[in-house]
Order: C-alpha cells, then structure tokens, then sequence
C-alpha cells in the first residue's frame, strides 16, 4: 500500500471527519432512511432513493479516511525541526519562475493538498520536481502543457 503523507494538522482533521461521519452523520441517514420507509411505497419514494444514495457515500468516505489513515505517515512542517537543505515532504519552499513573483509552498501529501492555501502535494508536477533538490538549483517542471524552469529560492 502506497505511504500517505499527512502534517498533524492535516491527520486531525481527517480524524475528525471520519468521527462525525461514525457518529452523526451515519445516525443522520439512518433516521431519513427510516423515515422514508414509513412513508410508504419504497419504489417510487424519492426520499428513500436520495437516502440510499446518500448512505452509500457516507460509508464509502468512512472506508476511504480508515484506509487513507492506515497508510498516514505523519510529517513535521518546516522539515519537523530538523534544519535540511534540500526539499522534503513538510517543507516550505519559495521558488522563481521567471519573471514572476515568488511563491511559497508547502509541500505536503495528496491528501492535503490545497493550493489556494499553498499547499501542494509531492505527487504534483512542482513538487516532483523540486523534492531533493537545494536551494539555488534550477529545476524544470514537467506539465501537460509543456516544461518550465523554476529556482529554488529558500527551504524551511
């Protein structure tokens, strides 16, 4: 099974999700379900169709969080303490692509990933490709639409 990386903040919340999707939500459809058998005929009560459906998903997300937390290897931001030069998961990087500003990322799992809050994951073409590199190295990124450079710029 493939590692999951995950920051402590980022292993809490999916804690937290998988808690209230046990506890409240599963209770939630379980009422609506129970309600819409009452109301009738079940093959054409939408109502019932709607919760079914909804059940469904609820327990597919609970499957998915146990097996995604499972695999969780929780990883110190900003290198956990630990002073490298180089780009790791947990790192925040600054990099140059041209004449562009800087942008400062993190670099976390897939599972985190969110890069409205610069966030990005090591599976993504940026984070590709500047794992393991230093700062000042020039890397090329490789994407769909074609290969640009950036550089390094800093590593916490």
């Amino acid at each position: 099974m493939a590692t999951n990386f995950l920051t402590k903040e980022g292993f809490q919340k999916l804690q937290d999700e998988l808690e209230h999707l046990r506890t409240v939500k599963r209770q939630e459809v379980a009422e609506r379900l129970h309600e819409a058998m009452e109301g009738g005929e079940l093959i054409e009560n939408a109502e019932y169709e709607a919760a079914k459906n909804e059940q469904a998903f609820v327990e597919g997300r609970i499957q998915e969080l146990e097996t995604l937390l499972a695999t969780a290897r929780v990883i110190e931001e900003n290198g956990g303490g630990k002073k490298s030069d180089s780009v790791q998961v947990g790192s925040k990087v600054t990099i140059k692509e041209g004449n562009y500003e800087d942008e400062t990322y993190t670099i976390v799992g897939a599972a985190e990933a969110n890069p409205r809050e610069g966030k990005i994951s090591n599976e993504s073409p940026i984070g590709k490709a500047i794992l393991n590199h230093k700062v000042g190295d020039v890397v090329t990124v490789e994407t769909p639409s074609g290969p640009y450079k950036v550089k390094i710029i800093k590593v916490s």
